[in-house]
């Protein structure tokens, strides 16, 4: 049996036009949530990782650990 660890997770979350938030776990790829509020998608986030998690291990392969990560905001210029 496994042992329970805490492990943290960044996230991004952005502001839908047709309204809500859709939440993206960069080091999980394909983990993606959404939900109405701030909160709610937070929320939403925490039971998708949970989720991802579990069938990681199910499945026997490598659970991704937050590396020590580079933030950066970039501004460009484009004809958009």
């Amino acid at each position: 049996m496994l042992s329970m660890r805490t492990l943290s997770y960044r996230i991004t979350l952005r502001k839908e036009p047709e309204g809500g938030y859709t939440v993206m776990v960069p080091t999980l790829p394909g983990c993606v949530t959404h939900g109405k509020t701030v909160e709610e998608a937070i929320e939403m986030a925490r039971d998708a990782i949970t989720g991802y998690i579990e069938s990681l291990i199910e499945d026997g392969e490598t659970v991704p650990v937050e590396e020590d990560l580079i933030e950066c905001r970039l501004t460009v210029e484009a004809h958009a």
